[in-house]
């Protein structure tokens, strides 16, 4: 089973990595452009994966990010903040005028580990169902947000990978799971911090609008 990510950020990198998504939406948005990173903590110059979530007046207005990848955490989530304002295929592309109503939500997430089905722990693992060139993504929240039993969250990870819901039970495919660091401006207060003046392609996360 894979472990909890050992990755903790403190509550100054939250703010930090909530205040640069903020920073490269509203540059991304509004200016047509991809904003200069600052420097970071070290923490955040680490490697890492991340997912962003966006909403608008409490309503899912985009969900992208990345699992495997080489780029410091920080850009991650820069880059993942700007795809979900703008690329997110469900939705149509942020404005201007949203900026404003923004709720943002980032999970950190860890390295994908194989895992047996009867090893998910609902709360605590993410899933990624692959087989051939398919492949579906669920966060771990997702799981606990609609109250689902670890067999029906492996179910939707199938169905979001465009497989039936009990292709998991074929050889072929492939189960991994993840862990993730979760944390929103709900959580830390809805002004983050500024950006710090201190010295795999994006995949769109399984949240339905609600």
């Amino acid at each position: 089973m894979p472990p909890l990510s050992d990755l903790r950020l403190t509550d100054n990198d939250r703010r930090e990595l909530l205040a640069l998504a903020h920073h490269a939406i509203s540059e991304a948005v509004r200016r047509q452009r991809i904003p200069d990173l600052p420097p970071t903590s070290q923490r955040l110059a680490e490697p890492g994966g991340a997912f962003v979530t966006i909403r608008c007046d409490g309503k899912l207005r985009g969900c992208i990010g990345r699992v495997d990848t080489a780029n410091a955490l920080a850009e991650t989530v820069a880059q993942c903040a700007i795809s979900a304002a703008l690329q997110d295929p469900r939705f149509r592309p942020l404005t201007e005028g949203e900026i404003p109503q923004l709720e943002l939500e980032i999970s950190v997430v860890s390295e994908l580990a194989p895992i047996q089905p009867e090893e998910v722990e609902v709360g605590t693992h993410g899933i990624v169902v692959s087989r051939a060139a398919t492949r579906g993504l669920l966060l771990p929240q997702v799981a606990v947000e609609r109250n689902w039993s670890a067999t029906q969250f492996i179910e939707e990870t199938c169905r979001k990978a465009g497989l039936e819901p009990g292709a998991w039970r074929n050889p072929e495919t492939k189960l991994y799971a993840f862990t993730a660091e979760v944390f929103s401006e709900c959580e830390l207060g809805n002004s983050p911090a500024s950006p710090s003046k201190q010295s795999g392609p994006p995949e769109v996360a399984g949240r339905s609008p609600r």
